[in-house]
């Protein structure tokens, strides 16, 4: 029985690595891996997923009104799973389509990305996958104090903690860092104070 798969960590945590990782792992037993990102994420190329540490596939990327349960049924039916990067910028719609392959085809599908945004606010396709994947599981990074991070704190030229702003903006290491609450509101409040 196919189930639908939310993996979830903040920044750095290495979800697109495993992402990948588990497309090498299927494609290596011969079966067939449809692997897809949102098309808003266009960081290291309209079609590409690359993780930090080096690794990258070619994907499919999915457009706001692109109907994805569509999509499959025209050009994917012989997949045997669906993983999908950066999930956390899919719109309801495509998760529930994504829901829909998995209950209708019996085909897995396997999402990777964030939970909440810099200013811990859940992303639409977050929360819609929480509340309907059949399993949830944590990808765990640390804060530099070694606490657990949980916050996507966003950061200015000066590496100053962001607090405003538009609720996507891309970046990597340059614009973002996993924090711990605790570092992360430590951090605002020393700002607020200077």
């Amino acid at each position: 029985m196919a189930k639908l798969y939310f993996k979830y960590g903040a920044m750095g945590s290495s979800k697109t690595a495993q992402a990948l990782i588990t497309k090498f792992n299927y494609e290596e037993r011969d079966m067939k891996v449809w692997l897809i990102k949102p098309a808003v994420d266009k960081r290291d190329g309209a079609d590409i997923i690359q993780s930090r540490i080096g690794l990258s596939a070619v994907c499919e990327p999915i457009g706001t009104e692109d109907d994805i349960f569509h999509m499959y049924q025209v050009d994917h039916g012989d997949i045997d799973v669906i993983i999908a990067d950066e999930c956390q910028f899919f719109t309801e719609a495509h998760v529930d389509a994504l829901r829909r392959i998995v209950d209708e085809c019996n085909i897995p599908v396997l999402c990777f990305g964030l939970r909440t945004d810099f200013l811990c606010h859940l992303f639409t396709g977050s929360r819609r996958l929480f509340e309907v994947a059949d399993s949830i599981a944590e990808i765990k990074t640390i804060c530099s104090c070694g606490a657990k991070a949980t916050v996507n704190a966003r950061l200015d030229g000066d590496m100053n903690v962001v607090t405003e702003g538009a609720q996507v903006m891309l970046g990597g290491n340059d614009c973002y860092l996993a924090m711990c609450h605790k570092c992360w509101q430590k951090k605002i409040n020393e700002q607020k104070n200077k």
